[in-house]
């Protein structure tokens, strides 16, 4: 089995839905001696951890388990139109397209077992500076 895998995209952010999203960052913040580098109303997204990996926290949806956790990846990609049929000719689906802030939008996307995940293009590059540092990119 030498077959080269093709990545659709790259693991960014950790995101969960919650009823709490400052309790859960600040939470989060001393359990992995982050900082918080994002705070906006609806999200805010913490610094990555010594492994690279990013958390985030934005309010749950209206109708959801009071007590649940969720939780969804978000996978960077090149392209989502591209990276969308990729999923799909895997195995997945496409379950609804989310217009965030103004001018950015993601597809939410679900795997064979209907675990769902986000497909979204690159952070501005002031906002990937914040993360990773000058060069924009993890190390």
């Amino acid at each position: 089995m030498n077959e080269k895998l093709v990545p659709v995209g790259w693991l960014r952010t950790v995101v969960i839905d919650a009823n709490s999203p400052a309790v859960l960052a600040n939470f989060w913040k001393a359990v992995l001696g982050v900082e918080i580098i994002e705070n906006e109303d609806d999200w805010i997204r913490l610094g990555p951890d010594s492994g690279g990996a990013c958390m985030a926290f934005e309010p749950a949806p209206a109708g959801s388990v009071p007590t649940g956790f969720r939780t969804r990846a978000d996978i960077e990609v090149e392209d989502m139109e591209i990276a969308r049929q990729r999923i799909e000719e895997l195995g997945g689906r496409f379950v609804e397209a989310i217009h965030a802030r103004p001018g950015e939008s993601h597809y939410r996307m679900a795997d064979p077992e209907g675990n769902e995940f986000t497909v979204v293009l690159p952070d501005p590059p002031e906002a990937a500076k914040l993360l990773y540092g000058p060069s924009g990119r993890p190390h």
